[in-house]
């Protein structure tokens, strides 16, 4: 066969596909009806996991699973926009980390909104001039993101999906040769996780100037020709600057956990789910109380993955919350079980498919 004769068949394949593409969005449409007269959500990240779980199975050929991740998450968020478009807020400026994780899960034709502040983030979600909103919680090498902690516990909002996405730093610039570069702009967290790099090729020959965002940075190395920015690859991107070297972080298993949060109920069980709670124990100044509350999810066989305190900041005793998540849905009988006898001291953040 000839080239031409690959490609003919690529086109009757594409046409095919575009074909079935459509038919699924006239489906969608119909689904996006009935959602909205039984007053529906249209966002079911459980859902969306069971489909992409089946598609794993199914798939017989060359697409790996990240491959059919990545094709069919833009095939949701095109069928979200189209059964009702939604805006999404995340912690801005544009070109973030948080813009990156958000148009990961929604795709690029949803409505986005950066703000801020991750305090922004909540109040726009809770004002209802955002559908969702995207937030980080934790780094796997800095650790816990503190403020989007404390403002679960004070916030009516729940966390209805959970996201990771690895962190990638690049270096860009519009100077072609490096020995010029003079400064470098960049956040402190990314100075801190490129460090090895930097000294690497510069050692203490060259200024690291910290700003507010790494989209901020790329702006400074665009206007300055002696100058680079340490950002990510969407940043670069957003404003046209170069990048001359990828991947320049330490590790290459940094990644980041990210919370969407809604005004909604609670997501339907997916078989496989994570529940977050904060847990405000009344006697937890006392020996034991926090111990003998986590030995009941011992004895109910619950996995918990994660426990973080925070001061109440309550009074002037030194009381502390508890931040934690485990392995099962709020409505499984043995979750309902434990935290019956706990009453008010539980406040259920969300449960949601687990995918992190």
């Amino acid at each position: 066969m000839k080239l031409d004769d690959f490609r003919k068949k690529i086109d009757s394949i594409d046409d095919q596909l575009i074909k079935l593409l459509n038919h699924r969005m006239d489906v969608v449409k119909k689904v996006g009806d009935f959602k909205r007269n039984t007053n529906t959500s249209i966002y079911k990240p459980e859902r969306e996991k069971a489909i992409l779980k089946r598609l794993f199975t199914n798939s017989e050929g060359l697409l790996t699973k990240s491959a059919i991740e990545a094709i069919f998450l833009e095939i949701f968020a095109v069928s979200r926009n189209l059964e009702l478009p939604e805006r999404i807020v995340y912690l801005g400026p544009e070109g973030s980390f948080t813009h990156q994780a958000a148009e990961s899960r929604y795709g690029a034709m949803s409505e986005y909104l950066p703000v801020n502040s991750i305090s922004s983030v909540f109040e726009t979600v809770s004002s209802g001039r955002a559908k969702y909103g995207v937030v980080p919680i934790e780094n796997n090498q800095e650790g816990i993101v503190e403020e989007t902690l404390d403002l679960l516990g004070h916030s009516e909002v729940k966390i209805v999906a959970e996201l990771s996405i690895p962190i990638h730093f690049a270096f860009a610039t519009k100077q072609e040769e490096i020995k010029r570069i003079k400064k470098i702009y960049s956040k402190d967290i990314a100075f801190r996780q490129c460090r090895k790099f930097i000294h690497d090729l510069y050692g203490k020959e060259v200024e690291l100037v910290p700003v507010n965002s790494t989209s901020t940075a790329c702006k400074h190395a665009l206007e300055e020709i002696e100058s680079a920015a340490i950002c990510s690859h969407i940043a670069a991107r957003e404003v046209g600057l170069p990048i001359l070297f990828e991947n320049i972080e330490d590790s290459a298993d940094n990644h980041t956990r990210f919370l969407i949060i809604a005004l909604e109920t609670q997501n339907a069980p997916s078989k496989d789910d994570k529940t977050s709670i904060l847990a405000r124990l009344s006697d937890s100044d006392k020996p034991g109380a926090l111990a003998l509350f986590l030995q009941e999810f011992h004895k109910a066989k619950i996995n918990l993955s994660k426990i973080e305190s925070r001061p109440a900041k309550n009074g002037t005793d030194f009381k502390y919350f508890f931040y934690i998540d485990f392995e099962a849905h709020i409505d499984d009988r043995k979750v309902k079980k434990i935290l019956r006898n706990y009453g008010d001291s539980i406040k259920w953040l969300g449960s949601y498919a687990r995918t992190c």
